[in-house]
C-alpha cells in the first residue's frame, strides 16, 4: 500500500487547489486571504454569505457529485469489464432522474426524492442487465447495446414528463436535466455516501481485481461472485442516485476519469477507486467553475461544460489506445 500515498497525496492536493480556485473565482472574485479571514471568524458579512453560504456549499457539492459519478463508472467497468460502461451511458443515471421527477411531480422532496431516485436506478439496472442477459451470460457488445435503448427509453419517459408538467415548473427541470450545482443545497449527504462508499469498496479491491479477470476465474480463486456483484449494483445504484438528486443528470464523468487513471496508475482498484474519488471531484469542481466564469454574471448548466470536456477526451483516449 505505501506505493498508493503518493499519487493519492498528488490528487488530494491538486482536489485542494481546484477547490480554492473554485470558492475565490466567479462573478465576484474574492482572495484567498479573503477565504482564510472568514473561515478564522473574520472577514465582512457580504465576504462570509458568499463564501460560506453560496461557494462552499456548492464546491462540496460538485466535489461529492463528480466522487460518486467517478466511483460509480469505476465499479460498472470492472464489473462489466468494459471500458465503456458507466452510469449515463448504460442509463442508471436516466432511471435516477426519472425516478426523482416523479417525485417532484408528486410534490414531494428531501429523502423522498432520493429514494425515488435510487429505486428508479436499480430499475435501470435490473433492467439492463436483465434484457442483456437473454438465455445466456451478456457480453461487452450486447450490454452495451441494450443499455443505450434502455437511456434512449428513458429519455422519451423524461420528454413525456416534460410534456405534461405544469408549464412554471419546466425552466428548473430542464436546468436539473443538463446537471445544474445552483441549487445542490447541504452536500453532507452525497460526501458522508462517497467516504462510506470508499470505505467499502477499497477492502475489496483485491476481490474486484480478481473479478476483473472474469467471474469464473474469480471463483476459482474463492471469490463470492454473485454477492460481490450484488454488492457493486446495488453501490453503483446507490452511488448515481445520489449523485443525480444534488446535481442533476451529468454525463461522460463517470466514463472519462476511471479510463484516464487507469492510463496513468494501472487497473489496482486499490489504487483506482479512491483516485476516481478525488480525480472525479477535481473534474467536477473545474467544470463548475468555468461554468459560472465563461459567461459571467450568467452562468451555463455544468453538464454541459462536462459533456464538451469529455467527447474530445475519450475520443482521443480511444485514439492513444486503439
Amino acid at each position: 500500500m505505501g506505493r498508493y500515498w503518493l499519487p493519492l497525496m498528488l490528487l488530494a492536493l491538486a482536489a485542494l487547489a481546484a477547490f480554492l480556485l473554485s470558492v475565490t473565482v466567479g462573478s465576484a472574485s474574492v482572495g484567498v486571504a479573503d477565504v482564510w479571514a472568514v473561515l478564522t471568524g473574520e472577514g465582512t458579512q457580504l465576504q462570509r454569505t458568499l463564501i460560506l453560504e453560496l461557494r462552499v456549499p456548492r464546491t462540496l457539492a460538485a466535489l461529492a457529485t463528480g466522487g460518486l459519478l467517478a466511483v460509480a463508472g469505476a465499479l460498472m467497468q470492472v464489473l462489466l469489464r468494459n471500458p465503456l460502461a458507466d452510469p449515463y451511458v448504460l442509463g442508471l443515471s436516466g432511471g435516477a432522474a426519472v425516478g426523482a421527477l416523479l417525485a417532484m411531480l408528486a410534490g414531494v422532496g428531501g429523502l423522498m426524492v432520493s429514494g425515488s431516485a435510487f429505486a428508479g436506478a436499480m430499475v435501470a439496472t435490473l433492467l439492463v442487465f436483465g434484457l442483456a442477459h437473454g438465455t445466456g451470460s451478456w457480453t461487452p457488445s450486447r450490454l452495451l447495446l441494450t443499455g443505450v435503448v434502455v437511456a434512449a427509453g428513458w429519455g422519451a419517459v423524461i420528454t413525456l414528463m416534460l410534456a405534461i408538467s405544469p408549464a412554471e415548473r419546466l425552466p428548473g427541470m430542464l436546468y436539473w436535466l443538463m446537471g445544474d450545482l445552483s441549487y445542490a443545497g447541504t452536500p453532507s449527504l452525497a460526501l458522508v455516501l462517497l467516504a462510506l462508499a470508499c470505505l467499502l469498496v477499497v477492502p475489496l479491491g483485491r476481490s474486484l481485481n480478481v473479478l476483473a479477470r472474469g467471474p469464473l476465474q474469480a471463483a476459482a480463486l474463492g471469490v463470492a461472485v454473485r454477492p460481490l456483484e450484488w454488492t457493486v449494483y446495488v453501490v453503483a445504484s446507490l452511488l448515481t442516485a445520489v449523485a443525480v438528486t444534488t446535481a442533476g443528470s451529468i454525463g461522460f464523468v463517470g466514463l472519462v476519469v476511471p479510463h484516464m487513471l487507469r492510463l496513468v496508475l494501472g487497473n489496482d482498484q486499490r489504487l483506482i477507486l479512491p483516485a476516481c474519488a478525488l480525480a472525479g471531484g477535481i473534474l467536477l469542481m473545474l467544470a463548475d467553475t468555468l461554468a459560472r466564469t465563461i459567461i459571467a454574471p450568467e452562468q451555463l448548466p455544468v453538464g454541459v461544460i462536462t459533456a464538451l470536456l469529455g467527447v474530445p477526451t475519450f475520443l482521443l483516449l480511444l485514439y492513444r489506445s486503439r
